[in-house]
């Protein structure tokens, strides 16, 4: 059995929402074991997105301007026209995706990284998002410490045992019901 068919994602931490009328946005923070300039190129060089990433990107994201970013595991191709709006090596990435806003902060916590995630979800889906970041950023920390499990998104994701039990997590931290339908399955 292999290191990806062990993985199981721990439990729902370091995650909230923040509620601004019908905008919702996830803030989710993780302490990675990697400094702030090797987590930045992941964060905005496209090879490295395409081992851990939602989606692949048509240029490296470390400038602002124009960027195409093509969302992976979804039944039919979505390439979106978005934008990087911020970009500030190794400390704040912020840029348009599918008509939301993320925003990355990098922080040096001991001898890694304090990451930090802001994104605007639909609040139908937002334990969803919550579980999916989760899990891309834990592929994120292992394809960094030189122990890659490959990309898991999208339906992928969904195919790991813990992840119900993520989302389920989610929804309770945030004070919601169990979560509906996938994104991925209701299209």
């Amino acid at each position: 059995m292999s290191d990806r068919d062990r993985y199981d994602p721990g439990p729902a931490a370091g995650a909230r929402v923040d509620k601004d009328g019908d905008r919702w946005t996830l803030v989710l923070t993780r302490e990675l074991r990697h400094p702030p300039s090797k987590v930045w190129t992941a964060l905005t060089d496209p090879a490295h997105l395409a081992e851990w990433a939602p989606f692949n990107a048509d240029r490296n994201l470390a400038a602002v301007g124009p960027v195409k970013l093509e969302t992976v595991g979804v039944p039919a191709p979505q390439i979106a026209e978005c934008a990087v709006t911020r970009a500030e090596a190794p400390k704040v990435l912020e840029y348009t995706w599918g008509g939301n806003d993320l925003k990355w902060e990098l922080a040096p916590h001991g001898g890694g990284t304090l990451l930090t995630l802001w994104h605007n979800i639909d609040r139908r889906f937002i334990a969803w998002g919550a579980a999916g970041w989760h899990v891309c950023i834990d592929v994120l920390d292992r394809t960094l410490a030189g122990a890659p499990l490959g990309r898991i998104v999208g339906p992928d994701a969904m195919k790991f045992a813990g992840w119900q039990r993520l989302t389920r997590e989610y929804a309770a931290s945030f004070g919601l019901d169990a979560p509906g339908p996938s994104p991925m399955t209701s299209r």
